[in-house]
């Protein structure tokens, strides 16, 4: 969620200048985790340690270690000084804008799990995911701007977790390819008669692509539900929500315009999606 969206959304000029370092501090903290979580080390190193490549296990360990920081920073510990830049900023975060310290392990429990869980046996087990990949981040975003509330964070959840799905079913050939990864739950390979090998050899079959427009119709529905968010936010952070729940539905149009077929090639946005994002957004409610 965390590092994949940034293509998709425009939206990083939209924050307040009073809470940039805040945001700051938290995509750092989450996109070093991110690293960690794909490769066992950081992007500020040139090639790992030691040339190699971390097993799944050398990488939940890193995470763990990392998470270590991550209560010296909330309780006032001294730090070690690998990622104290990183924790130093968000420790101070935390302090001046109480946001939750389980958001951050929230985060981190996702990280770990992707180094471990390939597949999924049921839509629960991938909203599960969902809550604690991508819901902290926009209930993070209310918190910082000062807009936190029960209800807020319900209509959030909503973007963000039909979010991370939209982008699931945009990267079913990227993950396949990379990790050996399927999000798409297990049931429904069951309901629509799909296979394993089905997610790797395109063009997509009939059964696949009816497997993937139910997740893509009720991804639809929960950004539906979560849109009304930003008609109780105000400017500019309005336009950033509307700007995040028109660029998921937007990926999913072009799932749809490709009659379902992920397989064959990923679908994304480009420059003109983007200028025309910005337009629609302007005049949505």
């Amino acid at each position: 969620m965390t590092r994949e969206h940034y293509e998709n959304f425009p939206v990083a000029r939209l924050v307040p200048k009073s809470i940039r370092p805040y945001v700051s501090a938290v995509y750092a903290f989450a996109r070093t985790a991110d690293d960690l979580a794909d490769e066992g080390w950081t992007a500020s190193e040139s090639t790992a340690p030691d040339g190699r490549v971390f097993t799944p296990q050398e990488r939940v360990a890193a995470l763990d270690a990392y998470e270590e920081q991550l209560d010296n920073a909330a309780a006032g510990r001294p730090l070690e000084e690998k990622y104290a830049w990183i924790f130093l900023a968000l420790g101070d975060t935390i302090k001046k804008t109480g946001a939750p310290v389980q958001l951050f392990r929230d985060l981190l429990s996702a990280f770990k799990q992707d180094c471990v869980k390939l597949r999924y046996s049921t839509f629960a087990e991938v909203l599960d995911y969902c809550r604690r990949s991508a819901n902290p981040v926009g209930r993070l975003v209310l918190i910082l701007h000062g807009h936190a509330s029960e209800q807020n964070f319900a209509w959030s959840d909503q973007i963000c977790s039909a979010l991370q799905l939209a982008n699931f079913w945009q990267d079913v050939s990227v993950d396949i390819k990379k990790d050996g990864r399927i999000y798409v739950p297990q049931e429904d390979w069951t309901t629509f008669g799909v296979t394993e090998a089905m997610f790797s050899q395109p063009p997509a079959t009939p059964e696949f692509r009816r497997c993937l427009k139910h997740q893509v119709d009720r991804t639809y529905a929960m950004f539906n539900e979560g849109r009304v968010l930003s008609r109780h936010l105000p400017f500019p952070l309005s336009m950033e929500i509307r700007l995040t729940w028109l660029g998921g539905q937007t990926i999913l149009d072009k799932i749809v315009s490709r009659d379902y077929d992920t397989v064959s090639a990923r679908p994304k946005l480009n420059g003109f999606d983007k200028v025309k994002l910005l337009q629609k957004a302007a005049f949505t409610r």
